[in-house]
């Protein structure tokens, strides 16, 4: 949400700061970008230069939609937040869930 209050990015393009369980959300990524829909995936945190955290949430893309604006190509959609993930709990092991 940092890059969204210095004005370097709009607030679909940051992770909430209170992520909540049973809530949907609108996302923004530029380029375009696959997801799988069928089943949760882990959401992480992109620290820059492909740095990426552990999974925070285990969420379901609900709607991805590819568009073009000013000749760059941008993915939007909505996901949900089905767990929110303790930094020192294990849910996925690898891109599958831990039973």
């Amino acid at each position: 949400m940092s890059e969204f209050k210095s004005g370097n990015r709009k607030i679909e393009e940051c992770i909430p700061e209170l992520l909540e369980e049973g809530k949907i959300y609108n996302f923004l990524k530029k380029d375009q970008r696959n997801y799988y829909l069928h089943g949760e995936v882990p959401l992480l945190k992109t620290k820059g230069n492909s740095i990426l955290s552990k999974p925070i949430a285990s969420i379901l893309i609900l709607e991805a939609t590819h568009f073009e604006e000013r000749g760059q190509i941008y993915t939007k959609g909505t996901y949900k937040v089905v767990k929110v993930i303790p930094e020192d709990q294990i849910y996925f092991n690898g891109f599958s869930k831990s039973s």
